[in-house]
């Protein structure tokens, strides 16, 4: 199961030099997890400021 980011991204950033998978990646003004890339290791949610990363 993949991790995804929610409509509450603030764009900061933070999350995406976390994920050893890259499968982080800018999407406008937020970002987005790609799920065929994800390793669902959790990385991410620890360093999301407004706890925006969520199991999908």
């Amino acid at each position: 199961m993949a991790h995804k980011i929610t409509d509450e991204c603030i764009g900061c950033g933070s999350c995406e030099p976390e994920c050893a998978a890259n499968a982080i990646s800018q999407d406008g003004d937020k970002f987005k997890i790609d799920p065929s890339k994800c390793t669902d290791c959790g990385n991410c949610v620890s360093v999301c400021p407004v706890n925006a990363i969520v199991k999908e």
